[in-house]
């Protein structure tokens, strides 16, 4: 079994800037995927950003220059700094990792940590 903390999210003003983490403990052998989704009332979850094992990043065009996303492969964490946030980047953001336990991959969610960015 594998069970993911996530943290760090809360009410900011425009302008400002949160730091999300996601902890992953339990059964874990390789992290192929970690990725940041969110979801605002009404809307679809949708890919903020992701990193790959290798490194390769990819975000929403909506984030890109604001967001990064980062590894620590040591700890089993994925991080998401989010900079010049907006009231348009309000949402429950969860993280999403595809881990491989020796037999399959997986997804697994976070239990997702509100962000509410007030104007």
């Amino acid at each position: 079994q594998v069970q993911l903390v996530e943290s760090g999210g809360g009410l900011v003003q425009a302008g400002g800037s949160l730091r999300l983490s996601c902890a992953a403990s339990g059964n874990i052998l390789r992290i192929n995927f970690m990725g940041w989704y969110r979801q605002a009332p009404g809307k679809q979850r949708s890919l903020v950003a992701g990193i790959r094992s290798g490194g390769s990043t990819n975000y929403a065009d909506s984030v890109k220059g604001r967001f990064t996303i980062s590894r620590d492969n040591d700890k089993n964490t994925v991080y998401l700094q989010m900079n010049s946030l907006r009231p348009e980047d309000t949402a429950a953001y969860y993280c999403l990792l595809n881990i491989w336990d020796g037999y399959s991959s997986s997804d697994y969610w976070g239990q997702g940590t509100q962000v509410t960015v007030s104007s």
